[in-house]
């Protein structure tokens, strides 16, 4: 895993509290792409009359950017060498699992 996450063997020390804040701030992203997807651009701006069809073109960047933090937040727990960072890297993984799905959708949709 070292070696995917491109770690070197002489690790920068990383604080407990820049990997917590790394991890909060990719959940965030990837919770606001799942509201965006699932309710305010399939129900709540319909329903209002506005933004038909620009679903895709703004969950496409927030989907990419939210698995950047997802892929910085796993590398922060392994370079904090943090004492679970096998939980946290599954959580990462099936979240990030779930937003490349919603992206590779928005993708088709764009070119559908």
């Amino acid at each position: 895993m070292r070696r995917l996450l491109r770690i070197p063997d002489q690790r920068p020390a990383v604080g407990e509290s820049e990997t917590q804040r790394i991890f909060g701030v990719s959940v965030l992203l990837s919770a606001t792409r799942c509201l965006l997807s699932y309710i305010v651009f399939p129900i709540v701006l319909p329903a209002l009359g506005l933004a038909r069809g620009v679903g895709p073109w703004i969950g496409i960047p927030v989907g990419l950017l939210a698995l950047y933090f997802d892929v910085l937040g796993i590398r922060r727990f392994w370079l904090a060498d943090h004492h679970q960072k096998w939980l946290f890297s599954a959580v990462y993984a099936i979240v990030g699992s779930m937003v490349a799905i919603l992206v590779i959708v928005d993708v088709l949709h764009l070119l559908g």
